[in-house]
Order: structure tokens, then sequence, then C-alpha cells
């Protein structure tokens, strides 16, 4: 990845319906405690459909800081598990062309391969849902056994 020399690298995390907590605040934990000569290299940042509150699981409400229409071009993308938004999926397809690296966390590797981002690559995903995974994304390889899989750009 290219690090940008004039900003922070932008780190965009999809939000909607349902979006599991644990899945965007652990990993916004992560980047926000980096620090490089006393400062984080990260500008993190939630992209919903629109800006309107999202009630996440256990009632949290948040409102996305940008909508797919304003958000800026992330350089990572991270795509916690929520309910499933054509505009995010759509949005997640023209953003990650220009991304560095695109990730998804639990089932929001199902956003991924709803973009078409998947197809021919090997993911994992929650166990309980391998074989549904398998029957729904047949173009895509699930690995059982691994937690983490990197494939490169994803």
């Amino acid at each position: 990845m290219n690090i940008p020399q004039d900003r922070k690298i932008r780190v965009a995390f999809t939000l909607a319906a349902g979006t599991q907590v644990i899945d965007v605040a652990g990993p916004w934990e992560v980047f926000q405690d980096v620090l490089i000569e006393g400062e984080c290299p990260f500008e993190l940042y939630t992209v919903g459909a629109n800006v309107d509150m999202i009630l996440m699981s256990g009632g949290m409400q948040v409102v996305p800081n940008f909508s797919v229409e304003n958000a800026p071009q992330p350089d990572i993308i991270l795509s916690p598990a929520h309910s499933n938004c054509l505009s995010i999926n759509r949005w997640l397809r023209l953003a990650s062309a220009e991304a560095a690296i695109v990730s998804s966390v639990c089932t929001g590797v199902n956003h991924l391969a709803e973009a078409g981002l998947l197809d021919g690559l090997t993911v994992t995903t929650y166990h309980s849902w391998f074989d549904g995974f398998v029957e729904k994304y047949p173009k895509v390889k699930v690995h059982r056994e691994q937690r983490f899989i990197d494939q490169g750009h994803v």
C-alpha cells in the first residue's frame, strides 16, 4: 500500500441496519490506537446508505459520518456484519477499485460477495454460515479452518 504523504490513511467502515457493534468497535479501536511518532496515521469514518440514524446490535444508535454519495475515497474499507443494503454494495464495488485494502469482519463478507468482489477468491466467515455462504455464492471458495485470509487486495 502506498502511504499518502499529504493526509492520513482513510479507513471507511460501512454501516446499515443491524450492524454488529463489536465488528466495528473492535477494529476501530485497533486503528485508533496506532501511534507513529505520537500521532495516529488513520482517519476513521463511517459510511451509510444515507446519514439517517442506524439501529445497531443491542439497540445502539449511530449516525454515519458520510453517505455513499459523499464519502471520501477510502484507502482501506472494512465491511462489518449488517443487513444487506444495495446502495452500500454498489458503493463497495465502486470504492474498492481505488482502495488498497478491502476487508470484512464475520458475515460482513456477504457484502463483499454481493458486490462481486470475491468471485474466484478464498474467504472465511462465521462458522454457522459456511454452508449457507457456499450455497449462495458458489464462485467463492470458503476455507473452514482459517480465521483470517489474505488475498492481496482483499
